[in-house]
């Protein structure tokens, strides 16, 4: 019997695992095939078939004399479940015992920037109490690891571009807000109890692309409030506005308009694979920690920043689509430039984001010709 069939598999549980980043780091998870992978999501802005494709994928991916273990780690537990509600959330602990689940990947969350402004309540209560609600459960259940997804919005408008992790954090929409608060609540608890958890905050940048095969990727509900996304439903013929409107061409960039640092999805889901193994006992990595606590940010980026206009170019070469857009005033709450110093990801967990804007635009632009109805449409690829 080999070594890997005699160490059960690690369960670990995603958070919003049938959304877009959230299907990609359950998909490097089971490529492993060290993990059983647990999802939880209230399908707010997702659905179930992601998953099922996810499954798929692994299956197919199994080698042709897989184990029994083998087999079991391209199987999700998937649980529909809202995280503010924290006797459905013990719920899903109950089913594996104390000590039964050995970590969380904390991803579910609102995400939109703009909404944020209008509706904060629903951001607080949705981002930051429900991670407070998903900590206690995991301490009454003794999980006492986690890595969470925040994301480039916590550095607000940065002095320095590129933007290394000491950046001061000065969110300026209440959904930046909400990342700040959550990262400062993992903070706290890990110094309060510095022998006892372990935490990851992974900063986003923009994650773009999907899975090579078409089977997985961004299915927005509604009208998509980021731009790749929107870019290609107005290729396919989804979002009948013929003009992109872009907001604002007077920023303090190469070319006016808002750069972002985009990195593929796949990517930046190898990264929370990275950090998982940095919670592990022997990591060195919180060795460099100011004080006991064990708690560390990094930024998950290229460090390559894309205007919008470079990406709307991209875009047209990888659909053949001749976007046309219009210049309009500035949106509130939008940064003039995010772009990641990826160097302490690099040096201190082994991160690295290889594939270019060309692959991000192309594995998008064939999972929406898949799919162009995304996972709920007649058209769908099939599982």
């Amino acid at each position: 019997m080999s070594s890997s069939e005699e160490t059960p598999l690690r369960r670990v549980l995603v958070t919003g695992g049938a959304g877009y980043i959230g299907s990609h780091v359950i998909y490097a998870l089971q490529e492993t095939r060290r993990y059983k992978v647990i999802s939880v999501d209230n399908h707010h802005n997702s659905t179930p078939k992601s998953l099922v494709r996810v499954a798929q994928l692994a299956r197919d991916n199994l080698p042709t004399n897989a184990s029994d273990r083998d087999r079991d780690s391209a199987e999700i537990d998937a649980h529909q479940c809202d995280l503010t509600k924290p006797d459905e959330v013990r719920r899903v602990f109950e089913k594996y015992g104390k000590g039964g689940i050995w970590g969380v990947i904390h991803i579910a969350a609102y995400k939109a920037v703009g909404e944020s402004t209008e509706i904060p309540l629903t951001y607080y209560e949705n981002n930051v109490c429900a991670t407070v609600y998903l900590l206690k459960v995991m301490a009454e259940f003794d999980c006492t690891r986690m890595v969470y997804s925040s994301s480039a919005t916590v550095y607000g408008t940065p002095p320095v571009i590129p933007i290394p992790e000491s950046t001061r954090l000065q969110a300026e929409s209440p959904y930046g807000k909400t990342k700040v608060m959550s990262e400062t609540i993992l903070g706290d608890l890990c110094a309060a109890e510095p022998s006892r958890w372990r935490a990851i905050s992974l900063r986003y940048f923009n994650p773009a692309g999907a899975h090579p095969s078409g089977l997985i990727g961004e299915d927005p509900l509604g009208r998509p409030g980021n731009l790749l996304p929107l870019l290609a439903h107005m290729a396919i013929g989804r979002v009948k506005d013929s003009t992109l409107k872009v907001f604002g061409n007077d920023y303090p960039t190469p070319d006016g308009t808002c750069v972002r640092d985009y990195l593929h999805v796949l990517d930046l889901a190898k990264g929370h694979l990275l950090a998982l193994d940095a919670l592990e006992p022997g990591s060195k990595v919180f060795d460099s920690c100011p004080t006991e606590a064990r708690y560390k940010a990094y930024n998950l980026g290229k460090g390559r920043g894309m205007s919008v206009l470079k990406i709307v170019d991209a875009m047209r070469k990888a659909t053949g689509f001749d976007f046309k857009y219009e210049i309009i005033g500035r949106r509130r709450g939008d940064v003039p430039d995010l772009t990641a110093d990826p160097t302490l990801a690099e040096k201190e967990l082994g991160f690295t984001a290889p594939a270019d804007l060309e692959t991000m635009c192309r594995d998008l632009w064939n999972w929406q010709t898949k799919n162009p109805y995304g996972y709920e449409g007649p058209d769908a690829t099939s599982a």
